[in-house]
C-alpha cells in the first residue's frame, strides 16, 4: 500500500522533537514550504495526547517551531484518512476511481454550504489532502465536490482540484 517514505535529516528532527514534547508517536512529517507549514502525521488514538489539554501541548510545540504545525490521524484506510484530513463532520462521501491511464483520484463530496471549509483558505486543506492522499496511498488527485457537481461533468477544475 504505501511505498518507503524517506525523510530528511531536518524532518527526523522535528519527529524527535515532537515525540520528545508531545509523548505522541509521529508516524511521518512533511515540511510544506510552499504553504509554509509543518505536517506531522500521529499514529491512530494519539491526537489527544499530541494537542494536550486545552491545546496546552501543541502550542508549546508551536513555540518551538517557527511554522504553522497541522497534526492529522493516520488510518490505513484513505476514507477515514481523508475524513481525518478534512474534517470527518463535513463529508458526506468519498469515492475512489480508477482512471483509465490506471492512475487514482479521490472525489469527496461535501455540503456546497461547507465546501470552502473544507477546501481552506488558499486551498491548504486541498492542498494537504492531496500530498497526503499521494504519499500514503497513491492517489493522484483529490477533487472536493458538492452532490450538484458529482452529476455535472461538464465543469472546470481549478488548481486546487475544485469544480468550479
Amino acid at each position: 500500500m504505501t511505498e518507503k517514505i524517506k525523510l530528511t535529516s531536518d524532518e527526523l528532527r522535528l519527529i524527535s522533537l515532537f515525540q520528545s514534547i508531545t509523548s505522541a508517536t509521529a508516524r511521518d512529517c512533511i515540511m510544506d514550504e510552499k504553504m509554509d507549514r509543518v505536517i506531522f502525521v500521529v499514529n491512530k488514538g494519539q491526537m489527544g495526547l499530541a494537542i494536550g489539554k486545552g491545546g496546552s501541548t501543541i502550542k508549546q510545540l508551536q513555540n518551538v517551531i517557527p511554522k504553522r504545525i497541522e497534526l492529522v490521524e493516520y488510518s490505513d484506510r484513505i476514507d477515514e484518512f481523508l475524513k481525518n484530513i478534512l474534517n470527518s463532520n463535513m463529508i458526506n462521501e468519498i469515492k475512489i476511481n480508477t482512471r483509465m491511464d490506471g492512475t487514482k483520484q479521490a472525489i469527496v463530496v461535501v455540503d456546497s454550504k461547507k465546501k470552502g471549509v473544507v477546501v481552506g483558505k488558499e486551498g491548504r486543506n486541498a492542498e494537504k489532502a492531496r500530498l497526503l492522499a499521494r504519499r500514503y496511498f497513491q492517489i493522484s488527485n483529490v477533487l472536493i465536490l458538492s452532490p450538484e457537481q458529482t452529476t455535472n461533468n461538464n465543469n472546470n477544475i481549478n488548481n486546487n482540484g475544485v469544480i468550479v
